[in-house]
């Protein structure tokens, strides 16, 4: 990581104080002709994420949609997520255990719900947020939190289940028990009479499984389109 090296045209508007709509269209031209397709390329990606203080509102849509559909279309399992994409996507949007940003917090989020398949490391990750936004006061949840209490408002409620929602099943929430632990965690950091009332049907409809993971899967392998028509 220490000799990775910006090309142009991202070293230019790594150095620019606001990343503006025509600054994307020379990304797409230039640095992703065919889109982001490797490792490096998302390490660019955050990398302008990261030092434009500024940025046009574009930009959020180009990181997500990019970002995201590299993740789970272009790496194996492809239209899915095992626990070494998994292991790889903590690693590089957080750092011990925080996502970093709002934009890191929404892409994890739109990773999960465009995969077909999530590991529950993954799952009970994201839900942690909420529980570091509300005993440690950091990380990307907190940014984007309206409410600065110890008590579960609605906009957590919303957050919670737009994590859940996928495994919902009628009425009930069918969880494993790393992700039941998360929730507890939150439950014993807020006050009760301060929390949402969804909040105590959530954790009512909660039911213990235990879930078979996917196969391990080499790290992030790339489909090469033309090597497979050869």
């Amino acid at each position: 990581m220490s000799e990775f090296r910006l090309a142009f045209p991202a070293c230019v508007i790594a150095g620019k104080h606001r990343l503006a709509a025509d600054d994307i269209s020379l990304l797409r031209k230039h640095s992703f002709p065919h889109g982001v397709r490797k490792a490096d390329d998302v390490v660019v990606m955050l990398a302008l994420n990261n030092s434009c203080p500024e940025k046009c509102p574009e930009w959020s849509a180009f990181f997500l949609e990019e970002l995201a559909g590299f993740i789970v279309n272009y790496s194996y399992p492809q239209g899915s997520l095992d626990e070494i994409n998994v292991a790889w996507i903590m690693r590089i949007f957080a750092t011990d255990g925080v996502i970093n940003s709002s934009l890191e917090l929404e892409l994890i989020l739109h990773i999960m719900e465009i995969s077909s398949h999530v590991p529950d490391e993954l799952r009970a990750f994201a839900l942690d947020q909420l529980r570091l936004a509300i005993t440690d006061d950091v990380g990307g949840y907190k940014l984007s939190r309206a409410v600065d209490r110890k008590g579960i408002a609605r906009q957590d409620i919303d957050f919670v289940m737009r994590v859940l929602r996928n495994i919902c099943e009628g009425g009930v929430i069918p969880v494993s028990h790393l992700t039941y632990s998360v929730l507890r965690r939150i439950e014993a950091e807020t006050l009760p009479s301060a929390n949402h009332p969804r909040w105590a049907e959530i954790l009512q409809a909660l039911q213990l499984r235990d879930y078979a993971e996917l196969r391990t899967s080499r790290w992030l392998r790339i489909v090469d389109d033309e090597q497979a028509v050869a």
